[in-house]
């Protein structure tokens, strides 16, 4: 199996790459069951990691807050002071939409 060789030559390195695509092994079937199109336009839009970004650096400029509240004001406010400056567009996107309208175009209608 090509997990097992790929664990034999970086377990020593980076044992915990390894354990996690075990224990999330469906997922990553789903994700590879998918073809090459939505693959890459799903792994390298990178869209959660920007957004993570965006909310680690609005939570660390305050070190305190008062309430529950005002937490979820901040991650608002800097969401939505962000999407301002996402402007940059998905490389291949109309390669990747053709084939999600392909695999899912009962699903896509109601959104086009």
């Amino acid at each position: 199996m090509a997990m097992d060789a790929l664990a034999k030559v970086r377990d020593d390195k980076y044992p915990q790459i390894s354990k996690s695509w075990r224990a999330h092994r469906e997922n990553l079937n789903t994700l590879f069951s998918y073809p090459p199109d939505i693959r890459k336009a799903i792994y390298t839009t990178n869209a959660i990691e920007s957004l993570n970004c965006v909310i680690r650096a609005a939570i660390k400029k305050r070190k305190v807050f008062p309430t529950d509240d005002s937490v979820r004001k901040v991650i608002y406010l800097a969401i939505k002071d962000a999407s301002k400056k996402w402007s940059m567009p998905i490389q291949n996107w109309r390669l990747a939409m053709s084939r999600f309208i392909i695999e899912f175009g009962d699903r896509l209608s109601d959104h086009l």
